[in-house]
């Protein structure tokens, strides 16, 4: 089943998104080599695909796991969790509809 990963950052979170960003990245391009990963990317702080010192105000994940236990222990070993990027990560089922 698809579940939705929602993560909120701390404010100011861009050094420490920097710090760990390629970790987090390799553990995303496994899900998509998997055929798992539907859709992820950053909130850019500001009205711009690439937000420069702004920065990111959170993340979203849409990946398909065998229960939304073994999402959540996805989620809780982000990099971003260790490094202190997220403030809160909230899973959820999600069912697909369009397209």
């Amino acid at each position: 089943m698809w579940y939705m990963i929602s993560s909120q950052d701390i404010e100011n979170s861009l050094a420490k998104r920097k710090s760990v960003r390629s970790e987090h990245l390799a553990r995303l391009q496994l899900l998509a080599d998997e055929g798992k990963l539907l859709i992820a990317g950053p909130h850019p702080a500001i009205d711009n695909d690439n937000p420069g010192d702004a920065g990111f105000t959170g993340s979203l994940v849409v990946a398909d796991f065998d229960s939304i236990e073994q999402a959540q222990a996805w989620a809780d070993n982000d990099p971003y969790i260790s490094a202190g990027v997220y403030q809160s990560v909230i899973v959820k089922p999600f069912k697909r509809v369009l397209p």
